[in-house]
């Protein structure tokens, strides 16, 4: 493996972040042989900076829709509607239970959890599968760096109940900045590049730079040490059942990236909401990325873009690499990650609405 492959990844995540403005939470999916009792198509919570909360549905077959927070209704309309609730109290998480006249209801939140110390901490779930059902909120939770958290964010986290950390970065990173997990909650390493090398080459221009980072998403697909971490995190996932599990980072959008990718497609959730999914870092990172490159010479920012940035190309390559080395994604799950159909079935029942 060429020293350059993952020399964008190692500077992207060295970089700091900041905390930033959080982008819509939504859950939506397809219609495609649905087979769920959950007869909503929509639903979104997105939180304004004000306190309130935008809440949207589409329930196909119900007549009303009722919402409630904190036990109180807070909303109702037809089949499809928006509301904005204010005056909440205030939560480490609001929660809304979206109950359909008829059939089996969702229990949704925006998706960002807001941390002092991380800037892409965010919820897995929330997204409708091709056959209808739903990804749960709660269960799996995906971030950048924790090495800033504060001591309000660990208790926070503990009160979410985090159970298991599965750290993804490289030993440098982890000794440079190390991570802070709440009180009770387990920290293993699942060091997605281990034995990769150091990889200090940069590249020079902003098309080397792409050219790394396609490269690099290939080596967390069919590279031993992406076996074997992303084996770690599925297995952690699947055994556990006091969930819930963290994966990170220090960007939370790459190796992050593949692992949340991975897990959603496994579930069934379709390709364009995985990209969808995907490509929110850039949101949530906009603001710290934004004040990286505005300290940087104009030629040097156009190398460095590439690596702050997720990209479809860099995802698809991801899926492209799945197809070549293993010929299907069912197949990526038994032969590169160990996933078999028992243990897929078990997954799906654990994290899976309707």
């Amino acid at each position: 493996m060429k020293k350059a492959l993952l020399a964008a990844t190692v500077v992207a995540s060295a970089l700091t972040a900041s905390l930033v403005a959080a982008p819509l939470a939504s859950a939506s999916g397809q219609d495609r042989h649905d087979r769920s009792a959950v007869p909503f198509t929509e639903a979104t919570v997105t939180a304004g900076a004000d306190g309130s909360f935008t809440l949207r549905w589409k329930a196909r077959g119900a007549d009303r829709v009722e919402i409630r927070a904190n036990g109180k209704v807070v909303a109702k309309g037809g089949p499809q509607g928006r509301a904005v609730v204010k005056g909440l109290p205030a939560a480490d998480r609001q929660w809304f239970d979206f109950k359909p006249q008829r059939g089996q209801g969702l229990r949704l939140a925006d998706r960002l959890i807001k941390l002092d110390g991380t800037a892409n901490f965010r919820d897995a779930g929330g997204y409708r599968t091709s056959t209808g059902q739903w990804v749960k909120m709660g269960e799996i939770y995906r971030s950048d760096a924790l090495d800033k958290l504060t001591e309000n964010d660990l208790a926070k986290l503990q009160r979410l109940r985090i159970k298991t950390v599965f750290d993804l970065r490289m030993e440098d990173e982890r000794t440079k900045d190390a991570d802070k997990v709440p009180a009770g909650a387990t920290y293993v390493v699942a060091d997605v590049f281990a034995g990769s090398g150091s990889f200090r080459t940069m590249p020079r221009t902003p098309d080397e730079a792409v050219r790394a980072m396609v490269d690099a998403e290939r080596a967390m697909v069919s590279g031993a040490g992406g076996k074997k971490a992303y084996t770690q995190v599925f297995e952690g996932i699947e055994r556990d059942r006091s969930r819930s599990v963290l994966f990170h980072c220090t960007a939370g959008k790459d190796r992050t990236g593949w692992a949340g990718a991975a897990l959603l497609t496994a579930l069934g959730v379709p390709r364009e909401t995985v990209e969808a999914d995907y490509l929110a870092s850039n949101d949530y990172r906009r603001a710290a990325n934004d004040a990286i490159l505005s300290h940087l010479p104009a030629q040097q920012a156009a190398v460095y873009k590439p690596m702050l940035d997720v990209r479809p190309e860099y995802l698809n390559a991801g899926y492209d690499e799945v197809e070549a080395a293993y010929g299907s994604f069912d197949r990526y799950l038994k032969d590169g990650l160990g996933i078999d159909s028992r243990e897929l079935k078990q997954l799906k029942k654990d994290l899976l609405v309707g």
